[in-house]
């Protein structure tokens, strides 16, 4: 075991975004340790990937690990990193931290979509603080930071909680409207939406031979030259809604839990898968506008374009009848989505994390299903 003017601090993450995080941050923690914790106190960081275990409830056991890890690698604090969104009744959490077993854990969506790295970096300052602030006997909430650092803190989404009575830990929670959209924001981050075009083969090749078939066809060209951008604009809000909305009802991507309180955590889980294929269709029409537009370019003669529709022609009519065809391509891929195998959809569209939590609420439904026929 480390001596008493030494602190190991053992940061345990999961796979994927928290095993990226701190593969860049983890290097630099000692020092900001000593900085921002007691430079009185050597500082040793271990860190190594896991796949942090469910238990039961579908939570991470904080303090069973502890127990196991701290005793097996002489570490004196762990950190748990994960990407696992967690909540504290109805309000999402950004960190639990149990002083009495030296543990803690950070749940990386609560931190947003951007600025991961570094506010995980300051918020593992913030934990560790607070876990040694026993053994060092310094302040466990503040430090030494300057006025404009508190200002940020005190204007940050976050509030502390208690867990309640009958439990040690305290948690960092998210708050209003502005912590329930930095949550939202962090989980379609985790669930990487731009991972769905090339997972959807048959709507991709839907989309782009829809428009391809659009750019040599002159009534294509006079219906685009005929419409308004802002018409063009509508339109294409209401492709990509169409296309969102049957890829969520076609692949049963809507979760319907039964339970009132268990709906109340599905709304935020439905509202992230909505905006993730949202984001991801998104990306597929921005991949079939510019290659669009490129076949245009090429295959259409300037004179011969200008002849049909009867005045001269320029960027912007390209422009425009790409716009409608990229568009008219979107409602063609939503179709051929449904040659996608469902379980596919759900890789593309979901993180593992969110998987799991899926098939484990599968699960507990199918075994109440069960027990009530009994």
């Amino acid at each position: 075991m480390s001596g008493p003017d030494e602190v190991v601090v053992g940061v345990l993450a999961d796979e994927g975004l928290p095993e990226q995080v701190m593969a860049t941050i983890a290097d630099d923690l000692p020092g900001a340790f000593a900085t921002r914790v007691s430079g009185a106190t050597r500082w040793r960081v271990e860190h190594q990937v896991e796949q942090l275990p469910l238990d039961e409830d579908g939570d991470i056991p904080m303090r069973t690990l502890s127990q196991r890890h701290r005793q097996d690698r002489g570490w004196d604090l762990l950190v748990l990193v994960t990407d696992l969104p967690r909540r504290a009744g109805t309000k999402p959490i950004v960190a639990g931290i149990d002083v009495e077993h030296g543990v803690a854990m950070i749940s990386l969506p609560a931190l947003g979509a951007v600025l991961v790295r570094h506010r995980a970096r300051v918020l593992l300052i913030r934990v560790v603080r607070q876990l040694v602030s026993p053994r060092l006997g310094i302040d466990g909430d503040h430090g030494r930071r300057g006025a404009l650092a508190r200002l940020r803190e005190v204007l940050a989404p976050t509030q502390r909680m208690s867990g309640g009575h009958r439990s040690a830990v305290t948690h960092l929670a998210l708050v209003g409207l502005r912590g329930q959209l930095r949550l939202l924001a962090g989980m379609v981050r985790d669930n990487r939406p731009w991972r769905l075009v090339p997972h959807l083969a048959g709507a991709t090749a839907a989309a782009a031979g829809t428009a391809a078939y659009g750019v040599i066809t002159s009534s294509f060209w006079r219906l685009a030259d005929a419409l308004a951008p802002l018409r063009l604009a509508g339109i294409t809000v209401v492709t990509v809604l169409i296309m969102t909305v049957w890829l969520m009802m076609y692949n049963h991507l809507w979760d319907r839990p039964s339970e009132a309180a268990e709906r109340r955590k599905a709304l935020m889980y439905n509202v992230s898968t909505a905006t993730t294929l949202a984001f991801g269709v998104a990306c597929m029409y921005g991949i079939l506008f510019v290659l669009a537009l490129i076949a245009a370019l090429v295959v259409i003669d300037s004179g011969y374009f200008a002849q049909t529709l009867g005045h001269p022609v320029g960027l912007g009519s390209y422009l425009n009848l790409v716009w409608l065809c990229s568009s008219v391509g979107i409602v063609a891929g939503a179709l051929g989505s449904s040659l996608e195998d469902e379980e596919t959809v759900r890789k593309a569209t979901y993180s593992r994390r969110e998987r799991e939590r899926q098939e484990r609420n599968r699960r507990k439904r199918k075994d109440r299903t069960s027990a009530a026929r009994q």
